[in-house]
């Protein structure tokens, strides 16, 4: 198998699962249960994926600089600064510690 047909292969297969995901009846996404449950896995992946691409490369968990500019962003999204400023000043920040460490 090629590497063309391969990413044709999950093109088709991730577009139907969105075709997929229009054809579930409301009264089923109206429920509660799968409501909750649809939320906490979204952030759940989400917080999966941003520990491995923060925490790892090479296979091995490293302290880089990377860490800090998450916290620093942490912080100004609970002071709720403008998205834009956020991530400027954890790129500052993160572009600081690996020049000066």
């Amino acid at each position: 198998m090629t590497l063309w047909l391969g990413l044709l292969i999950a093109a088709l297969a991730v577009y139907s699962w969105k075709i997929f995901g229009f054809m579930v009846p409301h009264t089923l996404l109206d429920n509660p249960v799968i409501n909750r449950i649809a939320t906490l896995l979204t952030v759940a992946l989400l917080s999966a994926l941003t520990g491995v691409q923060m925490l790892t490369s090479n296979g091995r968990i490293e302290f880089d600089a990377r860490i800090p500019a998450l916290a620093l962003a942490a912080i100004l999204l609970h002071l709720r600064a403008p998205f834009i400023v956020m991530v400027a000043a954890a790129a500052a920040g993160a572009a600081l510690i690996r020049y000066f460490f």
